[in-house]
């Protein structure tokens, strides 16, 4: 307590109210959530066009994508792009487009010869790439730690490395079993025509008496 709230205590004056300025809380991955799924209410209840719908829940998908790994992002770039994509830009984006009347919004240049539908469709595209991009970023760390534990995995049991219990020697191998003798093949006993080169069955050859 300062000098001059003391003082105000003992001459009975009241404190002044506190000016700070309270910044609201930064929204939570269930908020982000939240938001998402009132952009698919939006985008399931409204009569929009299909490249509408179809930008839009790209857009949708990626963000869920990335959610598990929101809080590592938590106070960077990345994770403002995030949580700002599906709070603000995405259903402020369908938002604005809904509001104007269907052939307004169709078939009237806005933005030089684009339509409000073709400056939607554009924003919808910029929001697409530039999530997949953050997807990217989000889990290439995660991708890079895979791929070094491979690495080591290979080094440490693989034929490249110098240890590993799993490695097998020449004299680790099992054994090959030799192929079995074949057994003799009895021979039958051949009669008198047979011995001369005739079988009984068959007819005699010509010139044969």
């Amino acid at each position: 307590m300062g000098f001059s709230d003391l003082l105000d205590r003992m001459l009975g004056r009241s404190a002044p109210a506190d000016d700070r300025l309270t910044l609201p809380a930064p929204p939570t991955a269930q908020d982000v959530h939240d938001a998402l799924a009132s952009t698919e209410e939006l985008l399931g209840s409204s009569a929009l066009p299909s490249v509408v719908v179809a930008r839009g829940t790209r857009v949708i998908d990626t963000v869920r994508d990335t959610l598990p790994r929101l809080e590592k992002l938590s106070g960077s770039d990345l994770g403002y792009t995030v949580v700002a994509t599906a709070t603000d830009y995405l259903p402020e984006a369908i938002g604005a487009y809904q509001r104007l009347p269907r052939r307004y919004a169709d078939t009237r240049p806005v933005d030089g010869a684009k339509t409000s539908l073709m400056v939607l469709v554009d924003q919808l595209d910029l929001l697409g790439l530039t999530m997949d991009r953050v997807f990217d970023a989000v889990y290439r760390q995660d991708a890079r730690e895979l791929v070094a534990q491979g690495r080591f995995i290979a080094e440490k049991f693989g034929s490249a490395g110098s240890g590993g219990s799993l490695r097998l020697d020449e004299d680790d191998h099992a054994p090959v079993p030799k192929e079995p003798t074949p057994a003799p093949v009895a021979t039958p006993h051949l009669d008198s025509a047979e011995a001369d080169g005739v079988s009984p069955l068959a007819p005699p050859q010509a010139g044969t008496r």
